[in-house]
């Protein structure tokens, strides 16, 4: 395990943020949560709220070796709506919006040329606002939020189709798949 990292990405709504994660290789696990807030150990409620100060977030261990943080990076980016200055697709509030939380000096500067990329040669006209934040305490959401997708397939299913996140990656991203 000492080969392994840490990365964490808020993308609105963490039940959509898991799957496109999960089962590639030298992903060894996804756990939704939260950070960034004051609040000590938020539950989702609180979170939901928007009183705690934290986002909904994925945090995601890795083997580097096996995959590497910027193409992480690169699978991240088509998952969201990064010019959303607040909240994710059907889902608004401070909790909701996007961040990269780098947990060292390597993981921002590649978060920062990623953001930049994307500034450059994206499909967007309108700023991207995503943050880029140091990490800070990650508190890991209740059970019943990890694997949601699996635990609630059809729940799942209809939260990505009413939500508009689909839409937009289909719309914007070529479908999600890297660029």
């Amino acid at each position: 395990m000492s080969n392994y990292e840490i990365a964490t990405f808020a993308g609105g709504c963490f039940w959509c943020m898991v799957q496109p994660f999960e089962e590639q290789p030298g992903i060894i696990q996804v756990s939704s949560g939260y950070m960034g807030g004051h609040l000590d150990r938020p539950t989702y409620k609180d979170v939901k709220s928007g009183t705690s100060g934290h986002r909904e977030v994925v945090q995601i261990t890795f083997d580097p070796d096996l995959f590497p943080y910027e193409k992480l990076l690169s699978l991240y980016w088509p998952q969201i709506d990064p010019t959303d200055p607040d909240g994710q697709f059907i889902d608004r509030g401070d909790q909701y919006k996007t961040a990269i939380f780098y947990h060292n000096e390597k993981q921002k500067t590649a978060a920062e040329q990623s953001r930049k990329e994307i500034e450059q040669n994206g499909p967007f006209t309108k700023p991207i606002v995503t943050d880029i934040l140091p990490a800070s305490r990650f508190y890991e959401a209740e059970e019943e939020h990890q694997a949601f997708h699996r635990k609630n397939p059809e729940a799942y299913k209809e939260e990505r189709l009413t939500s508009g996140r689909d839409q937009f990656i289909n719309e914007n991203w070529k479908g999600g798949e890297d660029h």
